[in-house]
């Protein structure tokens, strides 16, 4: 059973049996907002938006980021689909994603935050039905999902985050606006959130 999460709440990754879950996807979906106007239906153009992993010590230092440049995390435990550079036009599914295979992740790697941002620059008031879910690749089960809603005039998102807690992970909703058009750009956004 899925559960929608709320900015900041946050979930343990243990499985009903108190095993814990071996690979989780985090999938992000979304499509353009329909274009309001004769103008802006002759000038709107597809949006491309870029998940990311970014990979932190338990100082809070860069590991590695995982994104549509570099598909794979030097060990392989981190693994994104590829670029999607227009969404799903309102599928429901996927767009891009990225698959973590927990019990691979390096010990030195403390923490994961999951980013996205508008590549092309336009704001998420131009973005309808983005979310971001976390599934047990094993099952296919939904664990959570985390729902853009409100538009704003924000370019980018911290969306959520995994973390190394107690011998297993948990997963945390972020939902923190940004401003930037790649991961690079939203550094000193992450930084308050590790």
């Amino acid at each position: 059973m899925s559960i929608n999460l709320t900015k900041g709440q946050g979930i343990s990754l243990a499985k009903a049996d108190g095993g814990a879950l071996g690979v989780v996807r985090m999938g992000l979906g979304w499509r353009a907002a329909a274009a309001k106007g004769f103008f802006a239906k002759l000038t709107s153009r597809p949006i491309d938006l870029d998940a990311s992993a970014v990979l932190y010590n338990k100082g809070g230092g860069l590991v590695e980021v995982v994104f549509f440049q570099q598909l794979t995390s030097r060990d392989g435990s981190v693994r994104h689909s590829g670029d999607n550079l227009v969404g799903g036009a309102g599928a429901g599914g996927d767009d891009e994603s990225i698959v973590v295979d927990l019990a691979r992740v390096p010990a030195t790697v403390e923490q994961i935050v999951f980013t996205v941002n508008s590549f092309t620059g336009q704001t998420f008031e131009q973005v309808q039905d983005a979310f971001c879910r976390l599934v047990d690749e094993s099952t296919g089960v939904e664990l959570a999902r985390y729902t853009l809603t409100g538009g704003g005039p924000h370019t980018a998102q911290i969306m959520a985050k995994v973390r190394r807690e107690g011998g297993g992970w948990k997963f945390s909703a972020i939902g923190e606006p940004a401003r930037g058009r790649t991961f690079q750009d939203l550094m000193p956004a992450i930084a308050p959130h590790l």
